[in-house]
């Protein structure tokens, strides 16, 4: 079995200069049977291209560096080989406190998703596994841990404070993940991400997984991983290929009156608005509350309770609209959004990537619509620079849009070419042109 796998990580290398090419079903890949009746009990029948170049060479035992933006299946892709491998490890029972595996992620709801991950993945194993995170009480995070798991999904914070209160010991640690190790960076957690790995015994094997690699990260990466299998999953163009994509040029008044006439369209039926700030994000939902539309609000001000209750409802259709920022957002993966929209462009272009990265999950299409004031025009370069092309502008009459009473009377109407960008006159030819699509 072993010398198997170790010819499926040498193919999966011959791959590599061609991301998209994947190999058809899971058992090619060396899954293990009850693991693949878990994935036909999901509906999962075919490996992403990252899972198909991960999986061989986790279970032969490799560290991996893997670059993918989101949505591209990254749970899985180490999921599902850190489950076989800790099966077939010879039946060690995991000391109540002592994890054999610990996965590290930015975010409450993205450790929760990845445990939910690790839950539907492994239920025909008999691994026990947990989730720790804060903005919660310890108390059943700590049962579940003398009880002794096999797999611990946590986020630095939660986890630096049970090491500490000697309710957690990483000395067993056999396989280490860090997930979303960039957004971990922008969100400081890069000294706790040192101390912990320093916890972990020096004989591991590590995964670490970015959607992007800015220094810092590359210099962390070298510290944690040895020799590791590079995998890259990113086309020439890093934004989501199936997702359409358009640019309102709108005054910053404007844009709570642009929002209500997008959502008088049925088509858009499941739609995360963004907001850089909390404040804002509360705002937005408030109004669209107000204006008969169910919306929730998500995020890092939000107790977890309250975050968790916001995404049920917007998961079960009960919201229509959810109302994030950037970090809360990180990690949400939610089926059936049909829309993204920048209420604000975000400031830095990676972050607009994993934001229209929330629609055309699982082999949808999606659209993504972007506000763009005066004041953020040098935003919306620094995306299209990255992006390679410019979006395309759909129609906007501000004439026709009333003033938000909040924001006073500062800005006159005016056409949209007034001051929109210059090479902004139309769809640019790099720009999507499907028909029929709701904008």
């Amino acid at each position: 079995m072993r010398g198997r796998r170790q010819g499926l990580a040498a193919a999966m290398l011959a791959h590599q200069g061609h991301p998209y090419v994947t190999t058809t079903s899971f058992q090619e890949l060396g899954v293990a049977e009850p693991l693949r009746r878990a994935l036909i009990e999901r509906s999962y029948t075919s490996p992403t291209p990252i899972q198909a170049q991960a999986i061989p060479p986790v279970l032969a035992g490799r560290d991996i560096l893997g670059i993918a933006q989101t949505g591209t299946g990254k749970t899985a892709a180490f999921s599902l080989p850190l489950l076989q491998r800790l099966a077939e490890g010879g039946g060690q029972r995991p000391r109540p406190g002592a994890p054999l595996a610990l996965i590290l992620a930015p975010t409450r709801e993205l450790a929760g998703q990845i445990a939910d991950s690790i839950r539907d993945y492994g239920r025909h194993l008999g691994l026990r596994h947990t989730v720790i995170f804060g903005g919660v009480g310890q108390g059943s995070q700590v049962r579940a841990l003398e009880r002794g798991v096999h797999v611990l999904v946590a986020t630095p914070g939660r986890l630096l404070d049970l090491i500490e209160q000697r309710y957690v010991r990483l000395s067993d640690v056999r396989i280490l993940v860090l997930d979303e190790a960039d957004r971990m960076f922008d969100m400081g957690f890069l000294r706790d991400l040192r101390k912990i790995v320093r916890l972990v015994p020096p004989q591991r094997q590590s995964l670490l997984f970015s959607a992007t690699m800015p220094a810092d990260i590359a210099r962390l990466a070298e510290e944690v991983l040895r020799d590791p299998m590079r995998i890259e999953i990113s086309p020439s163009n890093p934004t989501v290929d199936r997702v359409e994509q358009r640019v309102h040029f709108v005054d910053a008044a404007r844009k709570r009156a642009l929002l209500a006439n997008l959502l008088e369209d049925p088509s858009l039926e499941r739609v995360i608005v963004f907001t850089r700030t909390k404040h804002g994000a509360n705002r937005v939902a408030e109004q669209l509350d107000r204006s008969g539309v169910r919306a929730e609000a998500i995020h890092g001000n939000k107790s977890q309770n309250a975050r968790q209750r916001a995404l049920d409802c917007f998961r079960k259709g009960q919201a229509r609209v959810l109302v994030a920022t950037d970090v809360a957002a990180r990690g949400i993966d939610v089926v059936g959004v049909t829309h993204v929209i920048n209420y604000e462009i975000p400031n830095e272009a990676e972050s607009y990537v994993h934001r229209i990265g929330r629609t055309a999950r699982a082999g949808a299409e999606g659209v993504a619509v972007s506000f763009c004031d005066p004041s953020e025009r040098g935003y919306l370069r620094s995306i299209e620079r990255m992006t390679g092309c410019a979006l395309a502008v759909a129609e906007t009459r501000m004439e026709a849009l009333p003033v938000d009473p909040a924001r006073g009377r500062r800005e006159q109407p005016r056409h949209v070419k007034s001051f929109a960008p210059r090479g902004h006159s139309g769809p640019s030819r790099g720009a999507p042109r499907r028909s029929g699509r709701p904008v």
